[in-house]
């Protein structure tokens, strides 16, 4: 026998938690679609020189690579922004500028797991290319928030910062030729304690005042105007400082126009993002309730990517959720609803002989919308509802001879198990109104 098992870093979807990623995958879908992002699609995997040298050394060094049957090194997609930027150099001129998409699939990377942390995880993106205008910043910004306010994760903090910014805090403290390399080990600050990430910048040979300023800069935190202010003077006689400094102020002063409420955004000078390709705003969003876990949504404008591909100008900006991990944290905090079945009402199977009845009202009830689960056997009623209240259905129908005779019909609320009897009289759309309206009551309509 062979033993039934997983490889470390990846896992099975049972009902309850596919079920809770669908939900979250139609909300980002209609979030997205609310701004008038497209969806795409791209391969899985990819010739390797597409990939390799987009990200950092490290992603490099977790991807996923291999010799295909016709001798071609290709590998497997780290994360969906480097492919929408061949994507994009490829079909530049069928899709016009600017180009809004939206792409949600599965990529893989590995890396050590960890809590919310796995080798194979679905990432859900929307990204705007081919404009530097900050309103596309800004509205980065503004999806995140209405994304993570329609999934209802609670409390959440977007966190800001801006790679120009970094630029020219580094430029003044002479590591500017050592960016890449201090940058990745600031990205670290939160998942490291600071005495680790001091440790790391001097093995890269940044000299000890370099690096309490940087983790001064790093720790900074308060007001937002407050934030700035200092970030200004640590950064700002560079010009590329002003320009980051001056970009954050406009797309918090944005934000509040556009109705978010105060408190939701913060600038944090350690958020760095270690993915090179960054350029410019980048941002990381956590549940404010468990901050420890991570950011759940992530991303930043990256202007120079689409340029390994192509001679045209093609700057980016966009984000992506971490469904995996955001669901991880809203298992942990008891925020996610775990139920085994997409169907709103169980119609057990009373009676073999009455079979074609229960079909006639189960798709009655399914063509007028409602989601209806018929139990294939005619077991004992208790076993079936028993099994029906496991798998989470809101409601249950019940008919037997007894009701098939008196024209009635018993609506089981399966969350407090009180009943309605329906009085039908045999006519199918006065019991369809009926098991509708009380389904809708319920909040499942």
């Amino acid at each position: 026998m062979i033993e039934p098992r997983t490889l470390k870093g990846f896992r099975d979807h049972l009902p309850a938690q596919a079920l809770a990623r669908e939900r979250i995958l139609d909300v980002a879908r209609r979030v997205y679609r609310s701004y008038g992002f497209a969806p795409i699609d791209t391969p899985a995997l990819e010739y390797l020189e597409i990939l390799t040298g987009k990200g950092s050394e490290e992603t490099d060094k977790q991807m996923y690579r291999f010799t295909d049957h016709g001798g071609r090194e290709v590998g497997m997609r780290f994360d969906l922004t480097v492919p929408f930027a061949r994507f994009a150099a490829q079909h530049v001129h069928d899709l016009g500028l600017p180009f809004k998409r939206y792409h949600m699939a599965t990529v893989w990377r590995g890396e050590n797991t960890q809590r919310g942390r796995y080798r194979e995880f679905m990432q859900c993106d929307f990204d705007t290319i081919g404009t530097t205008s900050p309103v596309a910043d800004l509205e980065m910004v503004l999806v995140v928030h209405d994304l993570l306010a329609a999934i209802g994760v609670g409390g959440f903090t977007i966190r800001l910062n801006d790679r120009r910014v970094l630029a020219g805090v580094l430029t003044r403290l002479g590591l500017a030729d050592r960016g890449p390399v201090v940058l990745r080990s600031l990205d670290k600050l939160g998942k490291a304690t600071p005495q680790a990430v001091a440790a790391e910048l001097a093995g890269h040979g940044v000299a000890p005042e370099a690096v309490a300023a940087l983790l001064e800069m790093a720790g900074l935190a308060g007001p937002v105007d407050a934030v700035l202010d200092r970030l200004e003077s640590l950064g700002g006689a560079v010009e590329a400082g002003r320009q980051g400094v001056q970009a954050l102020r406009d797309i918090t002063a944005g934000a509040a126009a556009a109705g978010v409420a105060a408190g939701r955004i913060a600038v944090d000078p350690s958020i760095a993002r270690g993915l090179d390709y960054y350029t410019g705003i980048v941002l990381e969003s956590f549940l404010d309730d468990l901050p420890a876990l991570g950011s759940i949504c992530s991303g930043g404008r990256y202007d120079n990517l689409a340029g390994l591909y192509t001679k045209q100008p093609l700057p980016g900006v966009g984000a992506s959720l971490g469904i995996d991990r955001l669901l991880a944290g809203l298992e942990e905090l008891g925020r996610l609803e775990m139920v085994e079945t997409p169907a709103q009402v169980f119609l057990v199977h009373f009676e073999a002989d009455r079979r074609d009845d229960y079909l006639r009202i189960a798709a009655a009830l399914r063509a007028a919308g409602l989601a209806v689960e018929f139990f294939p056997e005619a077991k004992r009623v208790g076993q079936q509802l028993k099994l029906a209240a496991k798998r989470g259905f809101p409601a249950a129908l019940i008919l037997g001879g007894d009701e098939f005779a008196a024209g009635k019909a018993q609506f089981k609320n399966m969350r407090t198990q009180e009943s309605v009897v329906i009085d039908w009289h045999g006519d199918l759309p006065v019991l369809v109104d009926a098991v509708r309206s009380l389904i809708t009551a319920l909040g499942v309509g």
